[in-house]
């Protein structure tokens, strides 16, 4: 039986795309799911950001428009933890993407090296 994955994903991103491939070619059971229109709720959000290991700043998509619009590079430091969650569930635009979770490992972003060594037993 192949393992199976949720991937937060916004189809037209070229590194999403490589993702899934990478993904699929691993044999995984992959449940692509879109970013934008159904972004992880905040209850969600809190699961998959202490499963990844990684700090709240590391779940924020640096180079997008909306990163840079708000200008969240000057705001994210005084923000408390709680804050940090509620505007990621407000906006999959906001969440670096892709995320990937078998519902207790999680992967943020896209490197083959980091696929391989999670994704790939």
């Amino acid at each position: 039986m192949s393992k199976s994955v949720v991937v937060y994903q916004y189809p037209q991103c070229g590194t999403c795309r490589n993702a899934l491939k990478s993904l699929k070619q691993k044999g995984l059971d992959v449940q692509a799911v879109h970013i934008f229109d159904n972004p992880p709720s905040r209850e969600e959000l809190k699961k998959l950001i202490s499963d990844s290991g990684l700090d709240v700043k590391k779940w924020f998509n640096t180079s997008g428009e909306v990163y840079k619009e708000m200008q969240l590079k000057d705001k994210l430091a005084q923000m408390t933890e709680d804050e940090k969650i509620d505007l990621l569930a407000s906006n999959g635009r906001l969440i670096k993407r892709p995320v990937v979770t078998d519902g207790s490992t999680v992967t943020v972003g896209y490197k083959e090296e980091l696929y391989e060594e999670v994704w790939g037993r």
